[in-house]
């Protein structure tokens, strides 16, 4: 409960009309929830526009409304407080009327195309394995200490992301993990953040339908670290190629992890195969993990630059990422009772990530064996990312069932000619088209022999799928486990 008059001593407006100092109870930005005692923030999204909504807000009893363009006409007794950006207000508004918890927060934010929520994910483990209390906010949960909170977005709004900051100062936590999406940086959700650590894992192409083009993409994803205050630090891959263009304005002190370029924090693979990963950091520190994976040893390295820039103590450390395990839904391994059949089930839903896994699959495959690929491309999203899919996917597989991933609003055999039209014709014959994901994973485990391999990518650790809008519950990964456990049933 606070006084607008207070909260609003925190938001930057242009004009108030008809002010009233009143209590307010909750900031919203749904006018279904809103109460006599709500801030009504009025917000233009991609779909629906706040301002649309005013009369039915007023008519509700809300009597407090932000937003960037006054009506023609105004409804008496209710305040308008006009502003240039109704998410940055929003922001600013929710940070205040939690008492900024994010200020007695250590907070490492991780942007980046791929491996934002492995990063992250293992960062909680890290220091939460350490005993220190932490929080996670990722794509796949959100979490206070041991204390799962149900995952909507990759980053919060800015109310329910203040909110949960608070819970967790609240509960004593030190440590918070999370990562930043492109689309939370443009829509100013984490734009009152003091974030300590900045990390850029990658980017390649995604998100385009939203950003409209890959420079700015790049834009948004930059934005993390122009924030950056100087006494932050700026942990970058120094293997990807746009490295220098996201720290060419931070003031954060900048320092670099590589496998395959000079940097402040290097790793090389010294062996590895299906079980684990022996690698050397700084060409003297030896960890066998159980991460598999190269994209897993980037992840690992930048963890062991945070551990070390907390001051981890170094034997701890080791140890610690030593233990690590993988995530839900990220090159997640499923075998037959023999374990002569494997499955592996991912997220990837980029061209990047898609032939990362495509390639890692490959290299811990018996020469004897064969790789299969499930996967589909998700509707209402990026179109141009589609026939890249289709090209990686014949490039590195055997056989390759084409299927539904979420086609959410959009015909799922559109999405697949799609993605066949990065097929060149001399290799549509490895291709398949099975609409139901259900039937495709149900053909590529019966495709199995011993030694091969099934990819089942896209959805990882999602347990839905959504189709005209309807989400049915779906999991990749206990729909490839009930059909292999027929196929072998002792499973």
């Amino acid at each position: 409960m606070k006084l607008l008059s207070d909260l609003l001593r925190h938001v930057t407006y242009i004009e108030l009309y008809q002010f009233e100092d009143r209590i307010v109870t909750s900031l919203v930005n749904d006018s279904r929830k809103v109460t006599e005692q709500s801030v009504f923030i009025a917000i233009k999204g991609t779909q629906v526009d706040g301002h649309d909504f005013i009369d039915s807000v007023y008519h509700a009893g809300c009597r407090i409304i932000i937003l960037e363009k006054l009506p023609e006409k105004l409804h008496q007794n209710l305040c308008y407080i006009l502003v240039t950006r109704s998410t940055y207000a929003q922001s600013a508004l929710a940070a205040a009327f939690y008492d900024f918890p994010a200020l007695d927060l250590k907070i490492v934010g991780i942007t980046g195309t791929n491996g934002k929520t492995t990063t992250a994910t293992l960062l909680y483990q890290l220091f939460r394995n350490l005993g220190y209390s932490v929080g996670l906010l990722s794509t796949i949960v959100n979490k206070i200490n041991e204390l799962d909170i149900p995952s909507t977005h990759t980053t919060p709004d800015s109310i329910i992301l203040h909110s949960l900051l608070a819970q967790m100062k609240a509960e004593g936590v030190t440590y918070v993990f999370m990562e930043v999406s492109s689309h939370a940086l443009v829509q100013d959700r984490v734009a009152h953040l003091p974030f300590c650590v900045g990390i850029f894992t990658n980017i390649t192409q995604d998100h385009l339908d939203y950003h409209g083009s890959f420079a700015s993409y790049i834009q948004a994803k930059k934005l993390l670290f122009d924030h950056l205050n100087s006494d932050a630090l700026a942990l970058i891959n120094a293997d990807d190629s746009h490295h220098k263009v996201m720290v060419q304005n931070t003031k954060a002190q900048i320092k670099r992890f590589a496998l395959k370029s000079s940097a402040d924090y290097t790793a090389q693979i010294l062996e590895a195969d299906a079980y684990a990963t022996t690698i050397r950091i700084n060409h003297e520190k030896l960890i066998t993990m159980q991460l598999l994976g190269e994209f897993n040893v980037y992840n690992a390295l930048s963890v062991y630059a945070v551990g070390e820039y907390f001051g981890i103590s170094m034997p701890k450390l080791l140890s610690e990422i030593s233990n690590l395990r993988a995530i839900e839904g990220r090159f997640d391994k499923i075998y037959n009772i023999n374990k002569t059949q494997l499955v592996i089930v991912d997220y990837a839903h980029t061209p990047d990530a898609l032939a990362q896994i495509l390639k890692e699959a490959l290299r811990i495959k018996d020469p004897n064996g064969n790789l299969y690929l499930v996967f589909g491309c998700g509707g209402n999203r990026d179109k141009g990312k589609r026939p890249l899919m289709g090209q990686i996917a014949v490039e590195y597989s055997y056989r390759v069932i084409i299927t539904s991933d979420n086609p959410r609003d959009e015909d799922p055999l559109a999405i697949i000619q799609e993605i066949k039209q990065g097929i060149t014709d001399n290799l549509k014959a490895k291709v398949l088209t099975v609409i139901d994901r259900r039937e495709a994973i149900s053909t590529g485990v019966a495709l199995l022999e011993d030694h091969d391999i099934l990819v089942i990518a896209g959805k990882g650790h999602e347990k839905y799928q959504e189709i005209n809008g309807i989400k049915s519950i779906f999991d990749d990964k206990a729909t490839a486990m009930e059909f292999l456990k027929a196929k072998t049933p002792n499973l």
